[in-house]
């Protein structure tokens, strides 16, 4: 028997527009900045209501193998996912959008082991938001991680290590497009997550800095991040496989945190 959801689930909800895309009226862009993917239509019509009243444009869908569909006909600039529903599971269309998107990605999941969310970070997920939630907090880690891979993408300016400014940042055969947010080595694209792109930049801007946890952790996640600090080992064990035989770049250091060591 499904539980009763929460006072704040019962808000009532607007009408559905034609076409499977919601659009406030007024709004001028027509692209949805956040794909639903939740097959409970209570939780899908609540978190709808909300992104309506901040002007969000969104699209939704109730199956993991229909989430696919939906990211490559909207292109969303979020995924807002739940893992246990019918197709595909949550972890499986994260994967598979990680494999061709830096997308920001956000269970959201009645799975509240630390296990589950440790997967979800692993995963290349940006945040891991558990049921029953807060509307108003879910709208505001959306919000903030929509500015800020807005403000990443439009800021290509290079932070004091001699560079000139400009879109992108080359070290060896490494090669990092500030404005696409998108990485290459040796020529050939690195499938990264938007966390996984943050964490390279940092590390990239701070060469050869001794770099530790908590700071990494304020720095890419931000100072009200309330998740685990064992993230910042997972991504940088994402980080390291994806770079290959550069892997050996990002030094351990044992009790403090990381460093990337890079020859001038």
């Amino acid at each position: 028997m499904t539980k009763a959801l929460p006072l704040a689930y019962n808000k009532a909800v607007k009408k559905e527009c034609a076409g499977g895309l919601k659009k406030k009226e007024g709004l001028n862009s027509v692209k949805p900045k956040v794909l639903i993917v939740e097959d409970e239509r209570r939780i899908r019509e609540l978190i709808a209501d909300y992104l309506e009243e901040e002007s969000l444009d969104y699209c939704e869908c109730a199956r993991g193998d229909h989430a696919l569909d939906k990211f490559e006909e909207h292109r969303p600039q979020l995924v807002l996912l739940d893992i246990l529903m019918p197709g595909l599971d949550g972890y499986d269309v994260c994967e598979a959008i990680r494999a061709r998107s830096n997308v920001p990605i956000v269970f959201l999941t009645a799975k509240s082991e630390e296990d589950d969310k440790l997967l979800g970070y692993d995963l290349g997920a940006d945040d891991y938001i558990t049921k029953p939630f807060s509307p108003k907090v879910l709208i505001a880690k959306i919000k903030a991680l929509l500015k800020r891979a807005e403000s990443a993408s439009a800021s290509a300016v290079n932070a004091g290590f001699g560079e000139p400014a400009g879109e992108y940042l080359k070290i060896e055969d490494l090669l990092l497009d500030l404005a696409a947010r998108e990485a290459s080595l040796d020529g050939v694209p690195l499938a990264l997550s938007s966390k996984e792109f943050d964490l390279l930049l940092h590390f990239v801007r701070n060469r050869n800095r001794v770099l530790d946890r908590d700071m990494l952790l304020d720095a890419v996640w931000g100072y009200d991040y309330a998740g685990y600090v064992r993230t910042v080992d997972t991504h940088v064990k994402r980080l390291r496989q994806k770079l290959g035989a550069r892997a050996e770049w990002i030094v351990t250091l044992r009790g403090t945190g990381y460093r990337m060591k890079v020859t001038p």
